[in-house]
């Protein structure tokens, strides 16, 4: 059970960090703007590395939310719920303020793979390339392991593309790229 200082903490945290780049905020920039104290801070949050630990890990839940929302939606039906993804993909990449991929970032930001950031952002990469196995498990692709790997590929191309297009066109791309991908749906030049 988390208490409200602890929240309040990483609601300030979230914002700051999404905004600014983790490297770029201090503790006390997040303690200035949750309106507390260091000792409060670190009563809550060992260190830096921990609070941005709990970012990361709120952040995942949401889009774990999310996209198992979409299968729920889609129905057991691949093509269906990757229309939702995409949908969902091109909404979020291309909202004001979106500053990128909050995981793809936090891994530029930390390179080293022993760090604790950085196997928060590798196990939910992990998760992400688990769930699209899982969702494509129904085609009996010999290759999934290999298809999800590149579904990520495009999922993370399409966050990037958020900067650069309109959440339809990025919404449209990526379904077009997954549906040739897995052989599901209208062909790419359709």
């Amino acid at each position: 059970m988390s208490s409200p200082m602890r929240e309040r903490l990483l609601e300030a945290a979230a914002e700051l960090f999404y905004a600014h780049g983790l490297r770029a905020v201090s503790v006390d920039k997040v303690i200035d703007l949750a309106g507390t104290t260091k000792v409060t801070f670190y009563r809550h949050y060992k260190s830096k590395d921990d609070l941005v630990v709990a970012y990361l890990e709120r952040r995942a839940a949401l889009e774990r939310d999310g996209i198992g929302a979409a299968i729920k939606q889609g129905e057991g039906n691949v093509d269906a719920t990757l229309r939702v993804i995409a949908e969902a993909i091109g909404i979020i990449a291309c909202a004001p303020g979106f500053r990128g991929c909050p995981f793809i970032n936090a891994a530029a930001e930390y390179p080293d793979p022993d760090s604790p950031i950085r196997k928060a952002v590798d196990a939910h990469r992990r998760w992400n390339k688990a769930t699209f196995e899982q969702l494509i498990a129904p085609l009996g692709l010999k290759n999934s392991g290999e298809v999800a790997d590149d579904l990520m590929l495009i999922r993370d191309g399409a966050m990037v593309a958020g900067y650069l297009d309109q959440p339809a066109t990025v919404a449209a791309s990526f379904l077009r790229s997954g549906r040739a991908l897995i052989g599901t749906g209208d062909s790419p030049r359709n």
